[in-house]
């Protein structure tokens, strides 16, 4: 019954404009009915449509994904449209992401957003969920921390923490059977730099690395003054360090740019590793603190990590050029010819 109502809700739907706050939510036998959830049980998700609730249950569901995200829906009679499914991303509240798409111009996929409606839980849960995710980042020349965003190995950290080198290395601590084991991948690419937002993408390459755990990425604008928000990192090189705090600021201004402020502890070596809000989703990156102060720790807002990571091929690392943030393209062939006709 829900897929038949899922397919007719859908194709009345593919021609209007979706709501960029209503969620999608797709359902076995390529359905999909889109609309804002409005309560979540353990068995059943709530929708309103917007002229009417459906209980949708949960299991019927492939993903749910924000309608901001989601592709838009094709014309069924376009014959150029792709029935390919797009990748699949989790139950809200569910920190996993899908696989890289093929293709370079292709960002969705690197990494997946948290719903923003999953429940708040305590440090101690959210710890053990999402400890395996946070790295360390060694370099000849010191050591920082950094996140997995990608189950294949894309990961961030500070641009500062690998400036100037080559030869990176990223330490992974996996459980296995309760028990923490430290793992060290040294195949690690530079895929893209941003120096002046201070990120850096990575991507472990070593033969036969496994799938790794991953994190959502959030959102500030959810975000309020006095929330907890807690971080996980490698200061001083003491790996898997976790210190608690509340967001003091969300518009610090330094150095012409607007920074979290935390009173979470920030030390050197927590450079590049995440500040998660309480439903377990990334809301910036940690990159400094004040050297003569106690609780003045600084975030890099989680906007400019996704704008950073949607517009990566500007931002791709050249190997002929490893200190330039950019990437120039040719020109249009038909200014080649003209120079080329030149006399």
């Amino acid at each position: 019954m829900v897929n038949r109502t899922a397919g007719l809700l859908t194709a009345l739907l593919a021609l209007s404009l979706v709501d960029v706050n209503a969620e999608v939510i797709r359902l076995k036998d390529n359905a999909a009915v889109i609309g804002k959830v409005l309560a979540e049980k353990k068995d059943q998700l709530i929708v309103d449509l917007g002229f009417t609730v459906l209980v949708v249950p949960r299991s019927q569901i492939v993903s749910v994904q924000t309608a901001e995200d989601a592709p838009r829906p094709a014309r069924p009679a376009d014959p150029t449209h792709n029935k390919t499914a797009p990748p699949a991303k989790p139950a809200p509240g569910k920190p996993v992401a899908s696989e890289p798409a093929a293709s370079p111009s292709s960002t969705s996929a690197l990494f997946v957003t948290g719903s923003g409606s999953a429940p708040e839980r305590s440090v101690r849960e959210l710890v053990n969920q999402l400890g395996e995710a946070v790295v360390q980042v060694r370099t000849p020349g010191g050591l920082g921390s950094g996140f997995i965003i990608n189950d294949t190995g894309y990961l961030i950290t500070n641009f500062h923490v690998i400036e100037g080198e080559t030869q990176i290395s990223v330490e992974v601590y996996p459980q296995r059977s309760g028990q923490l084991e430290r793992k060290a991948y040294r195949q690690v690419r530079i895929v893209a730099i941003n120096k002046f937002a201070d990120l850096a993408l990575l991507k472990i390459e070593d033969p036969g690395a496994p799938k790794f755990a991953r994190v959502p990425l959030g959102q500030t604008d959810s975000l309020a003054v006095g929330e907890r928000v807690f971080a996980i990192g490698s200061p001083m090189g003491l790996e898997r360090t976790v210190t608690e705090g509340i967001l003091s600021t969300k518009t610090r201004a330094m150095q012409g740019e607007l920074y979290l402020q935390t009173t979470a502890q920030i030390n050197p070596g927590n450079s590049g590793g995440p500040l998660f809000n309480l439903q377990g989703e990334v809301v910036g990156v940690t990159n400094m603190k004040l050297t003569f102060g106690e609780g003045l720790g600084f975030a890099i807002p989680v906007e400019q990590v996704r704008y950073f990571l949607q517009h990566r091929d500007a931002f791709a690392y050249d190997n002929d050029n490893p200190f330039n943030a950019y990437r120039y393209l040719e020109p249009p062939r038909r200014f080649l010819r003209a120079e080329a006709a030149k006399p």
